[in-house]
């Protein structure tokens, strides 16, 4: 009979977030599937457990994988954990679990610490309905590609960066979504210097070209308003004309096109593209 993997969250910093069931769980297990064994041993350490350990990260998902299913197949159970966080969020232990589905293997999920969630709780934006988009490609135009496809987004969004990407990345954003739309900017959650930062793209935009901060970071923004429940702006307009005119269209013609679909005038969206 196969053994059970165990998805055990980790504290996204503070070990106090450690629950009596997640080291109960590593203390039960066979062996532990961790990300990186040096980080998983101090904790470990803290808990005053020694486990068996092998690493399984997104640069070994094949062998590292291949090792864990047969371990699980022969009636072991592991433990698998992360770095920081819930396994299989925005984490490889994703296709490891699908490959324990597709074998029958039972996976346990333990509750536990989770950036994203945290992060939308402590936002201030709305909860009822949100998508989750980890981290925006490296490459600008599969990363832009991805963000145009969210420009109508009515739920709250949430994404994970590292704070040498951030300037660019809230620069996309407030490109993307206009420099008027709310942000809520978490950083080092459950940590010492834990920061929440309200505000709004274009300032964030703005002040992380002058500021590189420290630790990883977590961005909810504010989804799109209903199209039937308010007037478009000019700023609408603005972004609508930026993406006709990225489509191959003259400004003349790409404002013609974007005061029509928005019911702008047609004067002052021009007027107002030429200053821009």
């Amino acid at each position: 009979m196969a053994g059970t993997l165990y998805l055990v969250p980790t504290p996204i910093g503070n070990l106090g977030d450690i629950s009596r069931r997640m080291a109960e769980t590593l203390e039960q297990a066979d062996f532990i599937a961790a990300e990186d064994t040096r980080v998983s041993l101090k904790l470990l350490n803290h808990l005053g457990l020694k486990k068996p350990m092998l690493t399984y990260h997104r640069h070994n998902t094949d062998t590292g994988g291949q090792a864990v299913i047969d371990r699980l197949l022969a009636g072991e159970s592991c433990a698998l954990v992360t770095d920081a966080g819930t396994p299989a969020i925005s984490d490889p232990g994703e296709e490891l679990v699908a490959r324990c589905a597709a074998l029958s293997i039972p996976v346990c999920a333990i509750p536990g610490p989770c950036a994203l969630v945290t992060a939308l709780a402590v936002s201030g934006q709305p909860t009822g309905r949100f998508t989750f988009e980890g981290f925006l490609a490296m490459n600008k135009k599969n990363r832009r590609a991805h963000l145009e496809s969210l420009r109508g987004e009515e739920r709250t969004m949430i994404f994970y960066e590292a704070p040498h990407k951030l300037a660019a990345t809230l620069q996309d954003l407030a490109d993307t979504f206009g420099p008027c739309r709310p942000l809520a900017l978490c950083r080092e959650l459950t940590k010492l210097h834990e920061e929440i930062r309200r505000t709004t793209l274009g300032e964030a935009a703005a002040y992380y070209q002058e500021n590189t901060p420290k630790g990883e970071l977590v961005l909810v923004v504010r989804g799109a308003e209903p199209a039937g429940e308010r007037e478009a702006s000019l700023e609408d307009g603005l972004l609508l004309v930026d993406k006709l005119r990225g489509e191959g269209l003259s400004l003349r013609d790409a404002v013609k096109r974007a005061a029509k679909e928005l019911g702008l005038s047609r004067n002052q969206l021009y007027d107002a593209a030429v200053n821009m």
